[in-house]
């Protein structure tokens, strides 16, 4: 095995394969909560890089299946192998563009679909000269209407989109919800600690939703004395003891 391979724990006895190209942070975490798959859920991960959205949901029992969609042939070999040596029987991955999906994902007939997108808009910022990172930061192989407009079609009437991003960038992201018929309906910011501006804003729209938008409690990530808070320790869960030393 390619010794820049390695296993993470993500509780149950379950790990997830990571690569210095395709790796995980808080935020896919926080979104996976926030997500709150349901057992029945048809689900699909855009982007999913290593897997690790949809295979917290996995862990958990939820969603009938789950395909993780990536245009990186390294980030599908993760998620295959980890599928394969973990158990993760209805996690189906698909290599493909997102733009390209008709045919390889079922339109029109998911329940669920989550992003962890790229945070840098066209042309903001400087472009890391690692193809594959700068794919994953910055919005180099697709957009965030692109996103939005695939994450329309794939889901049935009532279906859920739900989406992480940096809080420069929620306006653009609602007004593409709305014009791809994906009405906002939960909103949250995150915060690393009280006193300080949001870091990360997660949205849930549904399709073809009636308007109405609940704002929820902020989420903070730390506490005062700067220790991960209470609901940080809850939302890590049965993997918290190898994350929270």
């Amino acid at each position: 095995m390619d010794q820049s391979i390695k296993r993470e724990p993500i509780g149950d006895g379950k790990f997830i394969y990571v690569s210095p190209h395709h790796t995980f942070g808080t935020d896919a975490v926080l979104l996976a909560d926030f997500a709150s798959a349901k057992k029945r859920d048809k689900y699909v991960d855009l982007g999913t890089g290593c897997g690790i959205i949809a295979f917290l949901m996995l862990r958990d029992g939820k969603c009938d299946t789950a395909y993780g969609v990536d245009i990186s042939s390294e980030a599908i070999e993760l998620a295959t192998k980890t599928k394969a040596e973990f158990g993760f029987d209805r996690f189906i991955p698909v290599l493909s563009d997102l733009k390209d999906l008709k045919g390889k994902v079922p339109f029109g007939a998911q329940t669920l679909v989550t992003c962890n997108p790229p945070y840098k808009a066209p042309g903001a910022g400087l472009k890391n000269p690692d193809k594959i990172k700068s794919v994953a930061r910055h919005e180099v192989e697709c957009t965030l209407e692109d996103i939005v407009a695939t994450g329309a079609k794939l889901l049935q009437t009532g279906g859920r989109l739900c989406m992480c991003h940096r809080p420069e960038r929620l306006a653009e992201l609602m007004s593409l919800m709305r014009q791809y018929k994906v009405e906002p309906k939960r909103l949250r910011l995150v915060c690393q600690r009280a006193g300080q501006s949001p870091w990360l804003v997660l949205v849930e729209g549904r399709r073809c939703g009636n308007v109405a938008l609940n704002i929820e409690p902020t989420l903070y990530v730390e506490d005062s004395n700067g220790n991960f808070s209470d609901e940080m320790i809850k939302i890590y869960g049965s993997y918290k003891e190898a994350y929270l030393k």
